[in-house]
C-alpha cells in the first residue's frame, strides 16, 4: 500500500531518527521551526507562545492512553473544528488511523528504553493522488504550560496534538488550518472521495421518501468504512458558534460516529409510533453534552428503553460529548452533510469495487487556440472547448459514475498571499461512440458539476451506456494550475485525454489519402418497425457504417419505436462513398436485418434532420420495408469543425 509513499520535503523519518539516536540528541525540525513563523502567516494573534516537548508537560507522555477514540479530541484556540471533526471520524476507524499514524507502536514512548526516544514523529496524508510522509519534532505550542491547539482529555496523551502539527506543517502554518473544510481533511486522511450534500436544497426534512433514501446512502457509507461529518450552516460571522435552543451549535463541524437502523422490540412499540427508528450518533468537537431534544443523553425516550434492551440495540448512552438523534431530527436541524466514500478497487473485497481512472494535467495558457488549455467555463463560448478534454465509456445499460476534480491546495501558499483556490468545475457531454479526437463543437450536455473555489468538486450520477467527454475548467479563462481528475465506474471506462484535434498526417497519408470531409451521423429514433418476436415486439439495434468503419448502438429490448440516440463520427477520404444506417433485430442465433437507409453525407445538404423510409438491401434496395428512421447529419470539409 505504501511502497509509493513520498517523503515530504525529502525528509526521511528512519534516517533522521537514526541520526538523532546516534548523536543522542532530540530532533529539531529545520523546516517547521519552533517559532511564530510556524504558527501564523499574518502576525501573532494570541500572545507569547512557548514551545514545549511532551516530557516538559507531564511525567509520563504517551501517543495513546487506553487506545484511540473520538473522546481524545478537543479543539483549542483555532477555528479548526473541521479538522477535529475529521480526526474524530478517523479515530473510529482502526484501519484508517493506522494509515495516518504508521508503525504507531514503534512511535510510542518506550519507558523501558528511554534512550531510544529521539523527539521525532511521522504521519501520512493523501495529497493530490499520492500518500505523503510528514516528519515533525515533538515541540508543541503552549501558553502557561497548556497546549494552545488540539488536545486530549488525558493530560499525557499527545496523538491528536502531533497529528495536528504534521497537518499544519503540510499547510504551511497552524493559522492556515483556521476555517478549513472537513471534506478536504477526510480525503487527506483516506484517499477517498468526499461528497458534500446540501440538506436544505434536498428537501430531506420535508420529504420522507427522500430522507429514507438518504439514510440508506449514509448507512451504506458508514458500514463500508467511510467517514461522515455534518454541520449547521452559519449565515453570518455573528452567527458562528451560536447555540440553538435545542443545544446544537451553528458553524460547528460534528463527526458522525455511528449510524443505526433500530428495530424496536414488542415491549417498546407501545411507546413509539414507528417500528423502525433511523438513528445517527454525533460527536461534538468541544467534548461537551449539547443536544437536548428527543433521544439526548438523559431524555425520556431512553428512560423507556432498559439497559439490556439498549445493549441489544447496540447503543450506548453516556454524557461524553457524543449524542444520538433520529435521522428525521438530524435532517430538521443540520444543513450540511459530507459523505467520504472509501473507494475500493480491490478485487478481493466483499463490498462493491470500483474501477478507478486517474488523470493528472494542468490548465495552461497559450496564444495559439489549438494549444491553449485554459479556456474558462462554458460561459466563454469562444474558448471553452480549448480546455483539456477526457473521454470515457459507460459499458453497462446504466452505471453509477463518480467523478472528482481536485486542484492543488493553494492554502499552503497563504503566506505569499496566494491562498485562494480557483473556482472550478466540469461539464459532461454525450458524444459519438467512436470519438477519439477532440470536440470542436458543443454536443449534448448531460450534466454539470457546481463551480466552486474549493479544493475538490464531486459529482455522482447514473449514466446510460455510451461514450462521454468531461471538460474540467476554471470558471475564468487564462488561469494556470495543476489538477487531478478521478473517474470511478463499475466496469473499466478506458478514460483518457483527447490530445489530437484531427487524424494525424503519417508517412502513409500520400498513399492512402487523407480525410477530405468529416460527417457526424446522429440516429435519433425509429418508428413502426416490423414485428419480429412471437410476443409482438422486437429487440432492435442500429449500425452506422462508412468506409469500413462501423458504430453499433446498444440493443433496445421489446420495442418497435426505439429512441436510439446514437452518434457516429466519420473522417471520409472518399466523399463519394455512401453512409449506411442499418437496423437489425437481436436474436440468439442469427440477427435479422430489418431495413436500412443510405446517405450521401454531402456538405451542400443544408437540411440536417431527415425522416426516411427504411428500405431493403442488396438487389432489393428499391423495396420499402416497414418503418421510418429519423437522422441528423452534419458534414463539413473543415476537419476540425465537429
Amino acid at each position: 500500500m505504501f511502497s509509493s509513499v513520498k517523503p515530504y520535503e525529502n525528509q526521511q523519518y528512519s534516517v533522521l531518527k537514526k541520526e538523532c539516536q546516534q548523536k543522542k540528541v532530540l530532533f529539531e525540525d529545520p523546516i517547521f521551526t519552533a517559532s511564530d513563523k510556524s504558527l501564523f502567516y499574518a502576525g501573532n494573534k494570541i500572545g507569547r507562545v512557548t514551545w514545549k516537548r511532551p516530557k516538559e508537560l507531564c511525567d509520563n507522555p504517551h501517543l495513546f492512553v487506553n487506545g484511540i477514540s473520538a473522546h481524545d479530541l478537543h479543539q483549542g484556540q483555532l477555528g479548526n473544528c473541521w479538522f477535529v471533526a475529521a480526526c474524530s471520524s478517523l479515530a473510529s476507524r482502526e484501519a484508517l488511523w493506522q494509515k495516518v499514524i504508521p508503525d504507531w507502536k514503534d512511535q510510542e514512548w518506550n519507558e523501558e528504553k528511554p534512550s531510544e526516544y529521539a523527539g521525532i514523529f511521522h504521519f501520512r496524508f493523501w495529497r493530490f493522488g499520492e500518500w505523503v510522509d510528514v516528519v515533525i519534532d515533538d515541540r508543541l505550542p503552549t501558553i502557561n504550560k497548556e497546549l494552545v491547539y488540539c488536545h486530549s482529555n488525558d493530560q499525557n496523551e499527545f496523538w491528536s496534538a502531533l497529528v495536528e502539527k504534521a497537518y499544519a506543517k503540510l499547510y504551511g502554518c497552524y493559522e492556515s488550518l483556521d476555517g478549513g473544510n472537513t471534506a478536504d481533511a477526510l480525503v487527506d486522511f483516506t484517499g477517498g472521495v468526499s461528497e458534500p450534500l446540501d440538506l436544505l436544497e434536498g428537501q430531506f426534512a420535508k420529504e420522507e421518501s427522500f430522507r429514507n433514501q438518504l439514510f440508506e446512502r449514509v448507512l451504506k457509507v458508514h458500514n463500508r468504512g467511510g467517514l461522515i461529518s455534518c454541520s449547521i450552516r452559519a449565515t453570518s460571522s455573528a452567527d458562528m458558534e451560536a447555540r440553538l435552543d435545542c443545544g446544537l451549535v451553528k458553524g460547528h463541524a460534528y463527526a458522525v460516529t455511528d449510524v443505526k437502523k433500530v428495530r424496536l422490540g414488542h415491549g417498546l412499540l407501545a411507546f413509539f409510533k414507528a417500528e423502525k427508528l433511523f438513528m445517527i450518533r454525533m460527536r461534538n468537537p468541544w467534548g461537551e453534552k449539547e443536544w437536548n431534544g428527543p433521544w439526548s443523553d438523559s431524555s425520556e425516550e431512553w428512560q423507556k428503553v432498559s439497559k439490556s434492551e439498549r445493549e441489544k440495540l447496540g447503543v450506548t448512552v453516556e454524557d461524553d460529548g457524543e449524542f444520538w438523534m433520529t435521522f428525521e431530527d438530524f435532517c430538521k436541524y443540520f444543513t450540511d452533510l459530507i459523505l467520504c466514500r472509501l473507494i475500493n478497487t480491490s478485487y478481493l473485497s466483499i463490498h462493491k469495487t470500483w474501477e478507478e481512472a486517474v488523470m493528472r494535467a494542468s490548465w495552461v495558457r497559450h496564444d495559439d487556440p489549438l494549444k491553449n488549455r485554459s479556456g474558462g467555463c462554458i460561459n466563454h463560448k469562444s474558448t471553452f472547448l480549448q480546455n483539456p478534454q477526457y473521454v470515457f465509456d459507460v459499458r453497462k445499460h446504466e452505471d453509477e459514475v463518480l467523478i472528482c476534480l481536485q486542484q492543488k491546495d493553494r492554502r499552503t501558499q497563504a503566506k505569499e498571499g496566494k491562498g485562494e483556490n480557483f473556482a472550478m468545475g466540469f461539464d459532461i457531454f454525450r458524444v459519438e461512440l467512436n470519438r477519439i479526437y477532440r470536440m470542436h463543437t458543443l454536443q449534448q450536455k448531460i450534466a454539470s458539476s457546481i463551480y466552486i473555489n474549493s479544493r475538490s468538486v464531486f459529482f455522482r450520477k447514473e449514466f446510460k451506456e455510451g461514450r462521454y467527454v468531461i471538460i474540467p475548467t476554471t470558471f475564468d479563462p487564462g488561469l494556470q494550475g495543476d489538477f487531478l481528475l478521478r473517474v470511478f465506474t463499475d466496469v473499466p471506462s478506458d478514460c483518457k485525454e483527447l490530445l489530437l484535434d484531427q487524424p494525424p498526417q503519417t508517412c502513409w497519408t500520400g498513399i492512402c489519402g487523407y480525410p477530405q470531409l468529416v460527417t457526424q451521423v446522429h440516429v435519433l429514433s425509429a418508428e413502426g418497425l416490423q414485428v419480429q418476436d412471437t410476443n409482438g415486439g422486437a429487440d432492435p439495434y442500429v449500425i452506422i457504417a462508412c468506409e469500413g468503419e462501423k458504430v453499433r448502438s446498444p440493443v433496445h429490448k421489446d420495442i418497435l419505436s426505439p429512441e436510439f440516440d446514437v452518434k457516429g463520427l466519420f473522417y471520409r477520404k472518399n466523399p463519394k462513398d455512401l453512409i449506411y444506417v442499418q437496423i437489425y433485430n437481436k436474436n440468439v442465433m442469427c440477427d435479422t436485418f430489418m431495413g436500412q437507409v443510405v446517405l450521401t453525407g454531402d456538405p451542400g445538404d443544408l437540411q440536417q434532420q431527415h425522416t426516411l423510409h427504411l428500405r431493403d438491401k442488396g438487389n432489393r434496395q428499391s423495396n420499402d420495408v416497414s418503418g421510418t428512421v429519423t437522422i441528423n447529419v452534419i458534414t463539413s470539409n473543415v476537419i476540425t469543425n465537429i
